[in-house]
């Protein structure tokens, strides 16, 4: 079994949700970004995903979008995020890895040459946002090769037509968007939730994975009681911003703030 199954089967038998943290990598730089991934298991973290900086990411709003930028220029590339998920695997081999991001720096890098360099690194998944299943074929051999993940996104407007198709090129487990829109702007109901995930376990069996809107440890519970698990991402960004000085620069108290606020959302999808 991959990480990714293994860590979602025994959170399953302990009767609890994941709890998924976000960081961009090398926000707000190599240092501050690597402390907070190697503190993520000790405060709660079961899976991790890591955002792989781009000048362009069209499913981001401005506080994803800020962190991209701070990572970039504090000189984020691919081969440095890989890097970073090798350290991190020197002290953490259980924690499953996911790699978030955008076709373009991939396909600059080069596919196949990408996908067996991540998989070396350690990283067990990739969410490539804008990859649909049509285009499946740009990639997909690839991550099979490799024995990683291809995660897939379900939005609320993904009918049930399209819904079995995009399924059918998950594996891992799925990611909801829990919103029509970008991530970060806004929250969807508990109501809505409740609705839009049972249509689609109808359809897979994999775990389901609730992001883009999660902010609060009470949403978070929700989503994990509701889903499988729950992804937050802009709450913790917004909270490393709100650290840094003049010139965006962490302070001392950075990665502890950023730590105690993931301590304090595992707590709540624990006790969910």
């Amino acid at each position: 079994m991959s990480r990714i199954a293994t860590r979602f089967a025994a959170l399953k038998k302990e009767g609890r949700g994941a709890f998924i943290p976000f960081l961009e990598a090398y926000d707000p730089d190599p240092a501050t970004s690597m402390a907070i991934l190697r503190g993520f298991p000790r405060a709660g973290a079961d899976l991790i995903e890591i955002g792989m900086p781009f000048t362009d990411p069209m499913a981001d709003g401005p506080t994803v979008q800020r962190a991209g930028q701070r990572g970039l220029k504090a000189g984020a590339t691919l081969a440095g995020t890989l890097a970073m998920v090798r350290d991190f695997r020197r002290e953490d081999d259980a924690t499953p890895v996911i790699l978030m991001g955008y076709y373009n720096p991939i396909l600059s890098y080069g596919v196949e040459r990408f996908c067996t360099d991540a998989s070396a690194s350690g990283v067990d998944g990739l969410i490539v946002v804008d990859v649909p299943p049509e285009e499946a074929d740009e990639i997909e051999p690839s991550t099979k090769a490799n024995g990683l993940d291809l995660i897939r996104l379900i939005a609320p407007t993904t009918d049930d037509v399209r819904l079995p198709r995009v399924l059918a090129a998950t594996s891992g487990f799925v990611y909801y968007v829990a919103i029509t829109g970008i991530t970060g702007t806004r929250s969807a109901t508990t109501e809505a939730l409740a609705a839009a995930i049972p249509r689609i376990r109808q359809h897979t069996s994999l775990p389901i994975a609730i992001g883009f809107g999660v902010r609060t440890p009470q949403q978070a519970a929700e989503a994990s009681r509701i889903a499988d698990g729950a992804v937050v991402a802009s709450a913790l960004i917004d909270t490393l911003a709100a650290t840094l000085d003049e010139q965006g620069r962490a302070k001392p108290d950075t990665v502890r703030k950023v730590l105690d606020q993931v301590r304090a959302l595992s707590d709540a999808v624990r006790a969910a």
